[in-house]
C-alpha cells in the first residue's frame, strides 16, 4: 500500500489525521503532499487548522464525513 492509500484509510477509520500522526503511524514526513495527491485524485479533504502548546497545525477530515 502507498502512504496516500494508508492515509486515506486512516481518515476514514479515525475521522482526521494530523502531521504527527502520519509521521509515527505511517512514516509520511510529507503529510501536506499526500493530501494534495488524494485531492487531485477527487477525495474531498477539508483542512482545520488546530492550536496546541502554542503551535498551529493542520488536521485533515473528509468533508462528506
Amino acid at each position: 500500500m502507498s502512504q496516500a492509500t494508508d492515509i486515506l484509510n486512516h481518515i476514514k477509520t479515525h475521522g482526521a489525521i494530523n502531521p504527527l500522526m502520519a509521521l509515527e503511524r505511517y512514516g509520511c514526513m510529507r503529510l501536506a503532499a499526500r493530501i494534495s495527491e488524494l485531492r487531485q485524485l477527487g477525495h474531498e479533504i477539508e483542512t482545520r487548522h488546530k492550536k496546541a502548546n502554542n503551535k498551529v497545525y493542520a488536521e485533515y477530515y473528509l468533508s462528506n464525513a
